[in-house]
């Protein structure tokens, strides 16, 4: 699980524990693991303040992880309004454990997310439609804000967790928000995963986390082409950045597509939708005359074989 962190010195590994069945296993198997790697385990327990009762929770779960030999922090956040509570949670939580692996000179942050984890995000990302993007899941290994974050528990079921806590001896705690039917991941996880597993056979979380890793997998190849041909493809403008328009045409429409959506996220900071991307295309692939494209953070324009991208407001003030 973490064979690839050892290091000279005392480093540590920060365990991110909410005190659930998953994040206790994973502290269990973290404090046995961690000594035989010279790795110092670290268990961060983030205390949102969103329900009653949440710092007694924050201690119990520290106490437990100091049980299993850990050392153990209690966090408490300020939960902002952004993308909604769920996210703006996540977004805290994140925060928080990175903040601490900065603060005890960790190597990674290590969470405990499941197979289970990965088949809901795989298929809450199917619902919205947004693409393979959303439908990679969760990524075995990633970067949280210059810290490296591993999820080890992507290939275990979540009852297997639960039979590790009862060997080992360990009460997890129950969060009232997974049972909470406002929240669409726990609509998914009660009702729609029962019923494809029902009507279509077992195995559908399996599957779709075989599907988060296999376009993860196209995913790593499609960069990898992208990194390859883009310095061929791209100018700097004024306000801007252009693209060949005849090496744009040249390739596959879903490498197309990549390069059009990788141009502006890196230039512009922001993401195009599915709409958004294919109209830009046109630009490439059906050009007749039309008008700028206007896109988030910027517009997208032909300009006789090139396909400039300038940040919204440039044009305007530049005419």
């Amino acid at each position: 699980m973490l064979e690839g962190l050892r290091a000279d010195g005392d480093p540590a590994v920060v365990v991110a524990l909410s005190g659930g069945a998953d994040s206790l296993a994973l502290a269990a198997a973290t404090a046995f693991e961690a000594p035989k790697l010279g790795l110092r385990p670290i268990a961060v327990t983030v205390d949102h303040a969103l329900q009653p009762g949440s710092d007694a929770v924050a201690e119990h779960a520290a106490e437990a992880a100091r049980s299993l030999g850990l050392e153990a922090h209690v966090v408490r956040v300020t939960v902002g309004t952004d993308g909604g509570p769920e996210a703006a949670a996540r977004t805290a939580r994140y925060e928080a454990l990175a903040e601490a692996a900065r603060a005890h000179g960790a190597l990674a942050v290590i969470t405990a997310h499941t197979l289970d984890d990965q088949a809901e995000t795989v298929l809450l990302g199917l619902a919205r439609g947004s693409g393979a993007t959303s439908l990679q899941g969760m990524a075995a290994a990633s970067d949280l804000d210059g810290t490296l974050l591993l999820r080890p528990l992507l290939a275990v079921r979540r009852d297997v967790t639960r039979a590790a806590c009862a060997a080992e001896g360990l009460d997890p705690w129950e969060d009232p928000s997974n049972a909470d039917r406002r929240f669409t991941r726990v609509r998914a996880r009660e009702t729609v995963l029962p019923v494809l597993e029902r009507e279509l056979g077992p195995g559908i979380a399996e599957a779709l986390a075989r599907t988060a890793e296999q376009l993860r997998e196209d995913a790593a190849a499609f960069t990898e082409m992208i990194d390859e041909t883009i310095e061929d493809l791209v100018e700097h403008a004024e306000a801007g950045i252009s693209v060949s328009v005849a090496a744009l045409a040249a390739n596959p429409a879903a490498l197309r597509h990549r390069i059009i959506r990788h141009v502006v996220a890196s230039e512009f900071g922001q993401s195009l939708t599915r709409a958004q991307t294919l109209e830009v295309a046109r630009l490439v692939t059906d050009w007749a005359g039309q008008g700028p494209v206007d896109l988030p953070g910027c517009s997208a324009r032909r300009a006789g074989g090139r396909l400039e991208f300038t940040a919204s407001g440039a044009a305007a003030a530049s005419a």
